[in-house]
């Protein structure tokens, strides 16, 4: 699968033969009037080389190569049925979808009408959809027999891939960097998951650091994937979208659960050399001490990882784990790149070409000792805005800044991580919002008060536990709390471990000391 090199080189950000220090003076953001990311990622491959392949598709076990042709083709049939439907310019379209051909085409085809992807994770429940989906105004939804049971409660329009139309062909509209393309929400790490709305620039936007994070990713012969699904920023913009515009063949092989063996047989099969690893993932390859042979590329984020395992890594893989960082809110602003400078158990990496990084205080002025970790205007990956949500949205800047909810402090020109500001729970790579949980428990008719919070786990790096206060003359369980939260938000954010509390720590106005809570979790777990 010899990529067309040209084509691969004039896409890349970054070039071959230059040092970091050179990427960074040299490099300038692209500022074109008109972008529509359905052009950059496949009508453009299409019209160029149709037989070019863009998705390997391992789903049904054995491989099936779906060319740029294919996928434009597929975008087309969704599109005929989005217009069927009236959606029309600025309009939300939910993707319910995991990694399949179907789910790329659709978000293509959404944008080349000007419309809204709103893509939503399959493990969501009732409780998780209905707020998004409420909070989106989405009323189209592509999905699959499955997803289209799990929205039936909603009435919204729905269509599955053996349902869709014939394509028919229409112009791309003519849409600019700005102008809004996917609404990608948040894990909820503070109240209710807020939806960050990106334009049609945040694609170009990822890409030094994706590049970064895959030692120059574009060369010949890469092959791309990653366990994460393409529900969240990470497998849509880390991944699918960046393979799909460098002309990188992107794998379809999720997962229902990390799975050894399955790992092992994808990559295999699928000649993969490029991975997104989630840090879980990692641990859990270690454990086993799997090796996987003929990569040139590992890359890693959502959490730091130890020097023991960058260590593990370089044995195993035969190369560097580049981690990487960034947030919903303004993704892939720093990586490590083995192939550009050594990495740095500890520390992240360095800013990415085009991001200015700041370490900033409480009023907004970059300082030399720790602070909050801050994006400064101007990035290609920075969001529009939150939906529908102007105080939440001047609230996350602070002047020029735009704060990340992160501490850290710079290391000899690399960004070492400190800790969070926020309450927010990472597990299994998952990131998760504390307060929906409690907001879902508390509608339980057993539970007075709760309190969530992230307890230290070895494999997991935390998992959910609940400390619950009971109302008089209730005596829930706490198997019974815990498929109360699977059940109306996801499977994976459910409380592990449940604690009935007599009273919890509260501030003078009433609100959870999570604080606390948090000490007492780590104080149990040693």
């Amino acid at each position: 699968m010899k990529l067309p090199m040209e084509e691969t080189r004039r896409r890349r950000m970054l070039a071959d033969g230059q040092s970091y220090e050179a990427l960074c003076e040299g490099f300038r953001w692209p500022r074109p009037e008109r972008v529509n990311m359905a052009v950059q990622v496949c009508d453009s491959w299409a019209a160029l080389a149709p037989d070019r392949p863009a998705i390997l598709d391992l789903r049904g076990g054995a491989l099936r190569v779906v060319s740029y042709g294919a996928l434009h083709a597929l975008s087309r049939r969704v599109e005929a049925w989005l217009r069927a439907q009236g959606v029309a310019r600025g309009d939300r379209v939910g993707v319910l979808l995991s990694q399949s051909p179907l789910c790329a085409a659709s978000h293509i085809a959404a944008w080349r009408m000007g419309a809204i992807s709103v893509p939503l994770f399959k493990l969501f429940k009732h409780d998780a959809l209905d707020s998004r989906l409420g909070n989106s105004g989405a009323r189209v939804v592509v999905t699959d027999e499955e997803g289209a049971e799990m929205l039936a409660p909603f009435g919204l329009a729905t269509v599955t891939e053996e349902e869709l139309p014939e394509p028919g062909v229409w112009d791309a509209v003519e849409t600019g960097p700005e102008d809004p393309a996917v609404l990608i929400y948040t894990s909820g790490t503070t109240g209710k998951p807020k939806g960050a709305l990106h334009g049609h620039g945040v694609l170009v936007g990822h890409l030094p650091g994706v590049e970064m994070s895959h030692d120059l990713l574009g060369q010949e012969g890469d092959v791309l994937w990653t366990p994460a699904d393409w529900a969240w920023i990470g497998g849509l913009f880390d991944v699918l979208m960046p393979g799909l515009y460098l002309g990188v063949p992107v794998v379809a092989a999720r997962m229902p659960r990390f799975d050894i063996a399955q790992c092992l047989r994808i990559c295999a099969e699928a000649s993969v050399r490029n991975i997104f690893f989630p840090p879980t993932a990692l641990r859990m390859l270690k454990a086993e001490d799997a090796r996987i042979p003929g990569l040139r590329s590992v890359g890693s984020g959502g959490e730091p990882l130890g020097a023991e395992m960058l260590a593990w890594g370089r044995e195993a893989f035969g190369v560097e784990i580049n981690e990487f960082y960034g947030q919903t809110e303004c993704n892939m602003v720093a990586s490590a790149c083995g192939a550009l400078f050594p990495v740095r158990p500890g520390c992240i990496g360095k800013p990415a070409p085009g991001f200015r990084i700041g370490i900033v205080d409480e009023a907004g002025h970059e300082t030399q000792g720790e602070g909050d970790v801050a994006v400064h205007r101007g990035a290609g990956s920075m969001m529009l805005e939150y939906w529908n949500n102007p105080q939440a949205t001047a609230e996350k800047f602070r002047g020029d800044w735009l704060v990340t909810g992160d501490r850290g402090v710079w290391e000899d020109g690399y960004l070492r991580f400190v800790g969070r500001e926020d309450d927010v729970i990472t597990s299994a790579g998952y990131r998760i919002g504390p307060a929906e949980i409690e907001d879902c428990l508390l509608t339980h008719p057993g539970v007075a008060t709760v309190g969530v919070v992230g307890k230290p786990d070895p494999l997991r790096t935390e998992i959910v536990k609940a400390y619950v206060v009971v109302k008089p003359g209730q005596s829930p369980s706490a198997e019974e709390l815990q498929a109360w939260v699977k059940d109306r938000l996801a499977t994976y954010s459910y409380p592990r471990e449940i604690d009935f509390l007599e009273a919890l720590p509260m501030t003078v106005t009433g609100k959870v000391v999570r604080k606390e809570l948090k000490a007492r979790a780590a104080k149990e777990s040693t």
